[in-house]
């Protein structure tokens, strides 16, 4: 059973209790990348993590992720000199896998924000290293995605087309063994040829097989070609596709009601709105990690105020700007992150319902 804190704790002998008094300030490590290719990604980190940390007055120890072998070291070594009670960000696996045995000798908690990497966490589990991760694992895309056909889809003659990669064709493979399993043949699948200028061909050969809806396990364009080429010659083919569909939507748009099995715009939820609206006051927009970094520094502070921070992310279920997040014994999230959601009007939202 999760326990979940909806107010700060306070603490006295020992003992913990929600009431009115204010969470401590927690020295928060933020680690993400400062320079080199994902430092776009390292500034929406730190800009989420500033802000929430602004709001209580903790303190963060920035520190510059290079994502290079050897680096994860030093990077603990800076933690464990700041008195650092846990660290969010870590956008490479690198840093953790390097990082992780000396965390542990210190006792701060790792909270990833994009590595989803299962070996990385069966490693943690094995040698009881302080690894959590707040976004989904592998594995998580298809289960959701088998999920909803399972589902949903249940009646209907579904194809699975995917596009050569190995991500196209892993995906791809596990969601058949899933649908199988579940009672499900697929009507048609095949292995197309990415990067055309249409698909056509491969939009004849679906309805003749008489598919009326289809995974698609490749890239946007693609997948937004094969959605334009349906439509165009006037084929009814409800199309879904991974989490590689939130994605720029050029050169090719995405069709009005394509599917997709992705995380969602955490600025739209209603829990966010006066976080989005702070962030926009001051001229900036809550894109991509910021929101969730804002997250993670809510939980580093709620988990702090109760005791060691490790063992109080274990089990626990926290209120946040991104609504509640909890993180099961096994360091994992609770809930699968990835949702099924449908593009309307250029942005992905929730589906309207519909019989088909």
């Amino acid at each position: 059973m999760i326990a979940t804190l909806k107010a700060p704790l306070c603490v006295a002998a020992g003992l913990f209790w929600a009431g009115t008094c204010t969470a401590m300030a927690a020295t928060i490590g933020v680690v993400a990348p400062q320079t080199g290719p994902y430092a776009n990604l390292g500034a929406q980190v730190f800009e989420g993590a500033r802000a929430a940390a602004a709001k209580n007055g903790d303190q963060l120890v920035e520190i510059n992720e290079t994502c290079d072998q050897g680096a994860g070291k030093a990077i603990a070594e800076q933690l464990r000199a700041q008195k650092a009670v846990a660290a969010i960000g870590f956008l490479c696996v690198e840093t953790l896998s390097e990082a992780l045995p000396d965390l542990k000798d210190a006792r701060i908690a790792a909270i990833t924000l994009s590595v989803r990497s299962k070996i990385l966490m069966e490693d943690a589990q094995r040698y009881d290293w302080p690894f959590f991760r707040m976004a989904p694992a592998d594995g998580d895309e298809a289960e959701k995605l088998a999920e909803v056909m399972l589902k949903q889809w249940q009646t209907r003659p579904i194809a699975l087309v995917e596009d050569g990669t190995i991500y196209g064709r892993d995906l791809t493979s596990v969601i058949r063994q899933k649908l199988e399993a579940g009672g499900i043949k697929p009507v048609f699948t095949d292995t197309y040829r990415p990067g055309q200028e249409q698909q056509l061909a491969l939009v004849r050969r679906l309805s003749k097989a008489g598919a009326t809806h289809v995974f698609v396990g490749g890239d946007r364009n693609d997948t937004a070609t094969i959605a334009r080429d349906a439509a165009a010659d006037k084929i009814n083919l409800t199309v879904i596709g991974g989490d590689a569909l939130k994605a720029a939507n050029r050169p090719i748009p995405l069709q009005d009601g394509v599917f997709a099995v992705t995380l969602p715009d955490y600025s739209t939820l209603p829990e966010a709105q006066t976080v989005v609206g702070e962030f926009r006051d001051r001229g900036a927009e809550p894109d991509g990690y910021a929101l969730p970094a804002y997250a993670a520094v809510e939980i580093v502070r709620q988990a702090a105020s109760g005791g060691a921070v490790v063992e109080r992310l274990a089990g626990t279920s926290f209120s946040t700007v991104i609504g509640s997040v909890g993180f099961g014994t096994d360091h994992e999230l609770q809930i699968n992150p990835l949702k099924l959601l449908e593009w309307r009007d250029n942005n992905f939202a929730e589906p309207v319902m519909r019989t088909d």
